[in-house]
């Protein structure tokens, strides 16, 4: 996107160094990566920076506007209810394309989506510092939207959202079958970086309302604070799983990442968002677009993960099909800009911005992200099979 360092990098790019990078994660998490890493970070100019600073921002202020938890109270199922939900989440991730301006020409960001749950935290973090050892990165450039932040200042910030008053071994990152997860990797790099084992909701024992586990010398702790990472669209489709923990009981426990702001802070949000950076959206029970408007939306279900259940190219017969359409929306389809320009072509953008908030902050601070690379219809792996220059990587920043 700064055309002098991509070209730049392109020039001094080696398949060797890319290798090297990826046998080094391989070295630092053996067996971990389940996801591929793209040959290239991203580089922002301040501009284009700023604006999605600025995009955050107005999320940021919808969701600690005066009455917030009240609208999105029906976003919550009965069936996931679940007690001791804290004042706010402690974890927001926000997507947006980088999409081109038609009037203007410039790269400009459109959200996708948003989540009150946490991401790849602890990953990034890892991946970001150590990329730059294998890979080009200008000097004046960062990961971090804060030019005051560094890598120690980060990772208090997240040890003290996710363990809050607790010792990393009263906590535990709680996931299902999570060497199973695409995202274990994260989960390897928590323990690495903030002491937090995980703990598959299986192994969780519960005696009255105190919530144990059994540690690896066999000896029993009480688990006081759990960092959920479980999704309960996955939850509900597990009825095979035995577990003595219930997320509908009241144990005493706290939690980093209450679940219910995965539903408060999600897609059931977006008809609620006015703002240029925010597609226009609608839900399904409220508009009909006509049979010749049909291609400029796509229809999301309001909670599923990773893509899946999302329409592109909706036809009637979709809409048709659709068993619940209380759950369910039409969002204008953004254009994803070719912003990158790599050596096999063009390739799209899609950055998540993350943001912490710990207990005892006035609000969520902003300080890093992710990007994902496509050149294919659709962002994620599954999209871009046998393509290179595509996959999970960082955005650089201009400082």
């Amino acid at each position: 996107m700064v055309p002098d360092i991509r070209q730049k990098y392109n020039q001094r790019f080696t398949q060797a160094a890319y290798e090297a990078l990826l046998a080094r994660i391989e070295q630092d998490c053996p067996g971990q990566l389940d996801f591929r890493v793209a040959e290239t970070p991203v580089f922002m100019d301040r501009a284009l920076k700023e604006k999605l600073v600025a995009a955050g921002e107005y999320v940021v202020g919808q969701i600690m506007a005066p009455g917030f938890k009240a609208r999105t109270d029906g976003a919550i199922p009965a069936r996931c209810q679940v007690p001791g939900e804290r004042a706010h989440t402690e974890f927001l991730a926000v997507d947006y394309a980088i999409c081109r301006n038609e009037a203007t020409g410039e790269l400009e960001p459109k959200m996708i989506e948003l989540q009150g749950f946490p991401s790849l935290f602890a990953w990034q973090q890892y991946f970001s510092a150590t990329q730059p050892e294998y890979l080009y990165v200008p000097p004046n450039y960062s990961y971090f939207f804060d030019p005051a932040m560094n890598g120690q200042s980060y990772l208090r910030l997240l040890k003290q959202t996710i363990c809050g008053s607790y010792a990393p071994e009263d906590v535990v990152l709680l996931e299902i079958e999570p060497h199973k997860q695409k995202t274990r990797v994260d989960f390897y790099c928590t323990q690495k970086l903030t002491g937090v084992d995980t703990v598959c909701l299986t192994q969780l024992q519960v005696e009255g309302r105190q919530v144990f586990r059994t540690l690896p010398d066999g000896r029993r702790r009480q688990v006081k604070r759990i960092y959920n990472r479980v999704i309960f669209d996955e939850l509900l489709q597990r009825t095979d799983l035995q577990t003595a923990f219930d997320f509908g009981t009241d144990y005493d426990v706290e939690w980093a990442g209450h679940p219910a702001w995965f539903f408060r802070i999600s897609k059931y949000i977006l008809p609620m968002l006015d703002h240029p950076s925010v597609p226009k959206t609608y839900r399904m029970t409220e508009f009909t677009p006509s049979e010749a408007d049909l291609p400029k939306y796509v229809l999301k279900p309001l909670f599923s993960f990773a893509g899946q259940g999302v329409v592109f190219d909706v036809t009637p017969a979709d809409l048709a099909a659709v068993p619940d359409p209380e759950n369910w929306i039409l969002m204008e389809k953004v254009q994803y800009a070719p912003a990158l320009q790599s050596p096999v072509g063009e390739v799209k953008v899609e950055i998540r911005l993350l943001y912490l908030w710990p207990e005892g902050d006035a609000r969520p601070t902003l300080c890093t992200n992710l990007v994902r690379l496509s050149q294919g219809s659709m962002m994620g792996v599954r999209y871009n099979k046998d393509k290179t220059w595509v996959g999970g990587n960082t955005a650089y920043l201009e400082n």
